[in-house]
């Protein structure tokens, strides 16, 4: 099985790590779909503004709800995850792809919803899965994975060479099919 793991100390490390790995794969030419945290936001509430902008190219997805000023605690948005989830699964079943990058493995995963599927799905496809990872959610992750998951150091150029070693080199105009 072709499933990656990576995880920073940093908060924040493991977002921009993916971010940095998903644009040098994709000058290099490879088809990189999945789900990263989107950069920019705006930072009014920055507890409860989470948003996920869906590869190739979008678009940005907002899965948590911001439940006003009096609350301490924010909603996760199942809906929205849902309907980013089956964008991404329909693009995969559509276009196919090289890899799939996600954030994280998260509550939603852990609870067998959200990009769990996703991930189940491209690795019956054969391709390959770089996921986020945090130890809340480690137990649950290793349970799912059986022990086919490999866990990659937080470095650009490890994870990088993990993504271009797990791809199937892909036949070129010269070689038949």
């Amino acid at each position: 099985m072709r499933l990656a793991t990576v995880s920073a100390e940093e908060r924040g490390e493991t977002d921009r790590l993916l971010e940095a790995v998903v644009a040098q794969l994709r000058k290099d030419g490879f088809k990189v779909l999945g789900a990263l945290k989107a950069t920019g936001q705006d930072g009014a509430n920055i507890h409860c503004n989470s948003d996920l902008w869906l590869l190739p190219d979008g678009p940005v997805v907002r899965i948590m709800q911001d439940l006003g000023t009096g609350s301490s605690a924010c909603r996760m948005d199942a809906a929205a995850l849902e309907d980013g989830v089956g964008l991404s699964a329909a693009r995969l079943a559509a276009e196919g792809a090289d890899l799939i990058v996600l954030n994280k493995f998260g509550l939603s995963e852990a609870e067998g919803r959200g990009f769990r599927t996703l991930i189940a799905e491209a690795l019956g496809r054969g391709v390959p899965v770089l996921t986020g990872l945090t130890d809340t959610h480690r137990c649950a992750f290793e349970r799912f994975a059986d022990g086919m998951e490999t866990a990659l150091p937080p470095e650009e150029a490890a994870i990088l060479n993990w993504c271009r070693t797990a791809v199937r080199p892909h036949p070129t105009i010269f070689e038949e099919v």
